[in-house]
């Protein structure tokens, strides 16, 4: 069962919370940037980094079902949108960059799920699946997000995204401070010395990956066949594509 929404919320609104934001936003920032005339796409929890993408032509929030929908602040073309995420609503290569936090942990099926992020994908896009790391202490932490689902290794998300035809082309790590409130002003100390003497012990992997130059675009058989099933439960809000406010997408 995923996190609800408001509990998402009240952490990245506490001081850990803000933490954990300006340290994976850093690392974010490195690989892309502000998305300068991108499409952009953030599944799972990804609002807290979203506004960083300031050069973006459009920016989408997918929330899983599971999970609840939150308003936005955001402007233009930007939306959020509660999806299924087996068979999320966009078309075939509708993304340039896809951003994917708090979403594989407690997804029902990530292998599924990264299909789906794939298929929404660009054949030149970018993708960066951020997740709890198996061997950190925030994994362990159930007070924070990370202690929710199941964390990965490298070579999981190595895996997770070869298998959905996707090439790793980048990684990092951060979180190194412990999650316990005494040591969180060190955290900055921590990110220096951790990388380079105790690397296992980074709470969250960041790796970004791209499509393999022979890689089609097509839906699964599942997402066919959750489709299908939606198909006859009309109406749906998420097979419509409707935003948080109930506007067309």
């Amino acid at each position: 069962m995923r996190r609800a929404i408001e509990d998402l919320r009240t952490f990245y609104g506490e001081p850990t919370g803000a933490l954990v934001r300006r340290l994976l936003a850093r690392r974010i920032e490195d690989a892309w940037g502000e998305a300068n005339a991108c499409d952009v796409l953030g599944i799972g929890y990804a609002t807290p980094w979203l506004d960083a993408f300031v050069g973006a032509r459009r920016v989408i929030a997918a929330m899983p079902s599971g999970q609840g929908v939150e308003r936005w602040p955001a402007a233009g073309r930007n939306r959020t949108l509660l999806v299924d995420d087996r068979a999320l609503p966009f078309a075939a290569g509708s993304f340039d960059r896809v951003l994917l936090v708090h979403a594989l942990e407690e997804a029902d099926d990530p292998t599924q799920l990264l299909n789906e992020a794939v298929r929404a994908l660009a054949p030149a896009g970018r993708i960066i699946l951020a997740a709890a790391a198996r061997g950190g202490m925030w994994a362990r932490a159930e007070a924070t997000p990370f202690g929710h689902g199941r964390p990965f290794t490298r070579g999981q998300l190595e895996r997770l995204v070869r298998e959905a035809g996707l090439e790793p082309t980048a990684w990092s790590q951060t979180l190194y401070v412990p999650p316990w409130t005494p040591l969180l002003g060190l955290a900055d100390g921590f990110e220096q010395v951790g990388r380079h003497i105790a690397p296992g012990f980074a709470g969250v992997i960041l790796l970004e990956a791209t499509r393999r130059a022979y890689a089609r675009i097509r839906p699964s058989v599942a997402t066919q066949r959750v489709r299908a099933e939606a198909r006859g439960l009309q109406p749906q809000t998420v097979t419509r594509g409707l935003d948080a406010d109930g506007e067309p997408l």
